[in-house]
């Protein structure tokens, strides 16, 4: 028993010794950089023996059910029937992996980028943005931002919350909006998230035949090039050329003007043309017949949320509906007000 014992404590030991060489993040990275042994969080818990707090957010964000239904969320297309088209799960990934590009450039923390990279869109309703518009125009206020951040401290695992560290949580809020994230980690998911929207978007676009290549304005494709791989490039090293050094993160002028130019292109060719109107419509209409059914009867809703909003019901409503994805918006849809 006592060998036993000695073995368990050795074994122990090792994986402690395991984070702790993880934690030593200031040999390695910038002085810039978050380190992960200083972050809190609002319940303090055990460590891991193996894994940095950044680590542990990161996996516990994977491994939620709110991450998983991300894969049936809508980007730009409303539920579309393509295999190749952008959700918003791709997209998370793919904001994860520029931004933990740019992070290495500058010797930032890696595993707190990709916490938040892949946290920052779970708070989106079917249909993207035309679900979250409809639910602002219903209830005056509804931001994706701050229903991420509802989801991570109370809704996920069950009404639990996944407890994670103020730095995730910061940098989930800020990454659009007015708001600036106070570590530089969340400033580069912040710019990160619409280099990767742009660029996929403009991927998709193409490919949905929206647009062709010779579309672009002539400042963009001179600054930032034809393709979206050229694109990404261009913008992830400028972030890192005029970032070096620096306690903030910046883009030169140069690009970040033609950048604000795209932005500009997409959102009148792309994002509000009248080809993706007729869906946008019908996807509000969905979300609106949804939150008034449930509003008027809420006996309907599945109890859990209406303990998790504390008995609010508009609230109730609110974390329901924006929870659902595309295809089982339509589904539910359907099955309450289409005559079979």
């Amino acid at each position: 028993m006592r060998e036993n014992n000695l073995e368990i404590a050795a074994v122990n030991r090792s994986t402690l010794h395991i984070r702790e060489r993880s934690e030593r993040e200031e040999e390695r990275l910038s002085v810039y950089a978050a380190k992960s042994k200083d972050a809190g969080r609002e319940r303090e818990e055990e460590e891991c023996p193996i894994r940095t707090k950044f680590q542990r957010d990161r996996d516990r964000i994977l491994h939620s059910k709110p991450f998983r239904r991300l894969k049936h969320k809508t980007q730009v297309y409303i539920a579309p029937t393509g295999d190749h088209y952008r959700t918003r799960m791709t997209h998370s990934l793919e904001v994860s992996q520029i931004c933990r590009t740019i992070a290495r450039g500058l010797q930032l923390n890696e595993d707190l980028i990709e916490a938040i990279a892949l946290g920052h869109d779970v708070g989106h309703t079917p249909f993207g943005h035309v679900g979250e518009e409809a639910l602002r125009k219903i209830i005056g206020h509804f931001e994706h931002n701050e229903q991420s951040i509802r989801i991570m401290k109370v809704l996920a695992r069950d009404g639990l919350g996944l407890n994670l560290t103020k730095p995730v949580l910061d940098g989930i809020l800020h990454h659009t909006g007015e708001g600036v994230p106070f570590t530089l980690e969340g400033q580069i998911v912040k710019t990160g998230d619409r280099i990767a929207y742009l660029c996929h978007d403009y991927d998709d676009a193409l490919r949905a035949g929206l647009l062709v290549q010779g579309d672009l304005p002539e400042n963009v494709k001179r600054t930032l090039g034809e393709k979206p791989s050229e694109m990404i490039t261009t913008m992830v090293v400028d972030m890192i050329e005029a970032s070096n050094g620096q306690n903030q993160i910046k883009q030169s002028l140069e690009v970040s003007s033609a950048m604000q130019e795209f932005r500009q292109f997409m959102f009148s060719r792309v994002y509000n043309s009248s080809t993706l109107r007729e869906e946008r419509r019908k996807g509000q209409c969905i979300v609106q017949a949804l939150f008034e059914y449930y509003s008027k009867d809420i006996e309907k809703l599945p109890k859990n949320y209406l303990i998790w909003a504390e008995g609010n019901e508009t609230q109730a409503v609110v974390d329901y509906i924006s929870g659902l994805t595309d295809n089982y918006a339509i589904d539910l849809f359907t099955t309450l007000f289409v005559p079979r």
